[in-house]
């Protein structure tokens, strides 16, 4: 290519780049910063400080208050009733049952203990529970209570 051409054909380029960087379309929004609920777990209550999140990025803010025990914290997606879920002979929740899928847990929250989880929920219904079997206790937290319904809504 002779220099005459090599010199036409670089502005041409360089306008085709700038053309192509412009036809982007408009910028993409931000997403919108996550639903903080505070849940508290407690010998024998799961207390969400709402009962309802738009669907999106959660982030439970979870707090083991005790006064004794540790807990965990699952959160399920289920159109079953919070308070019939399947359990087992001890009174556990089958988390491999049908009907619930598990979104996200954290196990193992000592007494005075803080977490936090984030997921990113889709409209419909869910079940926070504490799952834990205590084997020298005999106590199920699922079945003492440690439970409560929470939806999210488009």
């Amino acid at each position: 290519m002779n220099r005459t051409r090599a010199l036409l054909v670089i502005p041409c380029i360089a306008a085709v780049a700038l053309v192509i960087a412009g036809c982007g379309g408009p910028a993409a929004s931000p997403s919108p910063a996550a639903t903080s609920i505070d849940v508290t777990l407690q010998e024998w209550a799961v207390v969400p400080s709402a009962a309802t999140a738009p669907a999106g990025q959660v982030t439970f803010v979870i707090t083991n208050d005790g006064p004794a025990d540790i807990h965990e914290f699952v959160v399920m997606k289920t159109d079953l009733s919070v308070h019939e879920l399947p359990v087992d002979a001890n009174g556990k929740v089958d988390e491999a049952a049908g009907g619930m899928e598990v979104e996200g847990e954290v196990e193992d929250i000592p007494v005075g203990g803080s977490e936090n989880l984030t997921l990113n929920l889709d409209a419909g219904n869910y079940a926070l529970i504490c799952n834990i079997y205590d084997e020298d206790e005999g106590e199920a937290h699922y079945t003492m209570g440690m439970r409560a319904a929470f939806s999210v809504t488009q």
